[in-house]
């Protein structure tokens, strides 16, 4: 088994009360990183001061600072800076198991090194809330498809030469910067579903939106991101098909039917089940140390939660084509929006 070097790069910005879970979590792993290089965004909190205060527990620590950098440009210049052929990648305000990089990095020591290694995340609720935020946001592990898997860049780790064949994270996109890049690494493996090797163990805990309005704030982000890059367009066309089209039918049949009101009724039931399906089944094992009564209240929550998430992005998805429409001159919009609309094809 070959020993590597890797890099673990970050971004930060205002990130100070939540930055000591991401670092006390870096020292404590069983397979230390040979080098830090967090980039700062231009924090005006006291993020750069905690971050220069870890440098004697990690003593290959770099800390840049680009005052006015997105998550994409902090990411590219941390990596540009990592002087490993590894790079493994995670965010501000994480916890990282103590065996995250050891298990991340374990598939690039072997013969059959991949072009990259998806880890996985959990949530780590503290409440009732988060707990029903994270079980309806997030597929648990046995959900994943590994071939169809698309690692998010707070767990997954790739070749330094695999980044500059990307192109980088794309600078010129705000959120759903990670699934570019995805695609751009999945694209110089074309022979094969995933250029990602699958390490569902190698993990990270992060904490829920803790209110509805930060909530919406993210995914309105997000869908205003797909929007931009020409993301999921028949995820979001059955969204509004769902909502503008089925659910009015329903209600309506309900409400004023000529005949057989029941079976709208029945179509609502129906649907509100499929809706909050899988959020609920999470909720059986994630929530297993609920008491009966935070449990039903957390089971309430989630159809709330996934209809404030629905509303969000269908407010946000229309401003990110906007966008496109108004750049669509550019190349880098138009090279993005045709890789991204051929992997959807797949």
């Amino acid at each position: 088994m070959n020993h590597v070097s890797v890099s673990v790069i970050a971004t930060v910005y205002n990130e100070g009360p939540a930055l000591a879970r991401l670092l006390d979590s870096l020292v404590a792993q069983s397979r230390p990183p040979d080098e830090v290089v967090i980039c700062d965004g231009g924090s005006s909190d006291d993020t750069v001061a905690i971050l220069h205060s870890y440098a004697n527990r990690l003593p290959q620590l770099q800390v840049l600072v680009e005052v006015g950098a997105n998550i994409s440009r902090g990411r590219n210049l941390a990596i540009a800076a990592a002087s490993g052929p590894i790079i493994a990648a995670t965010d501000a305000g994480v916890r990282l198991d103590p065996q995250w990089l050891e298990r991340l990095i374990f598939p690039f020591e072997t013969a059959h090194a991949p072009l990259g290694v998806a880890g996985f995340f959990l949530p780590d609720a503290t409440n009732v809330f988060e707990t029903a935020m994270g079980v309806t946001v997030l597929p648990l592990a046995h959900e994943i498809d590994p071939d169809t898997f698309l690692p998010s860049s707070r767990s997954v780790a790739f070749r330094k030469d695999v980044w500059q064949a990307a192109g980088g994270y794309p600078e010129w996109l705000d959120y759903c910067e990670d699934l570019l890049f995805d695609f751009a690494v999945n694209a110089q493996q074309p022979d094969k579903p995933s250029a990602f090797a699958w390490q569902p163990d190698a993990l990270v805990y992060f904490r829920p939106r803790s209110s509805l309005g930060a909530f919406a704030k993210q995914y309105y982000r997000y869908a205003r991101g797909d929007g931009k890059a020409d993301l999921w367009r028949k995820r979001h066309a059955i969204r509004y098909a769902t909502y503008f089209v089925a659910l009015p039918a329903l209600l309506g049949h309900a409400l004023w039917g000529f005949f057989a009101r029941w079976l709208g009724w029945a179509g609502l039931v129906a649907g509100l089940i499929v809706y909050c399906l899988h959020p609920w089944q999470r909720l059986t094992r994630v929530g297993a140390h609920l008491s009966g009564l935070e449990w039903a209240q957390a089971a309430a929550l989630v159809p709330i939660i996934r209809a404030v998430g629905d509303v969000a992005k269908m407010v946000g998805y229309p401003v990110g084509v906007l966008w496109r429409q108004g750049q669509r001159h550019d190349g880098r919009t138009e090279y993005a929006t045709r890789n991204t609309q051929s992997k959807e094809r797949l």
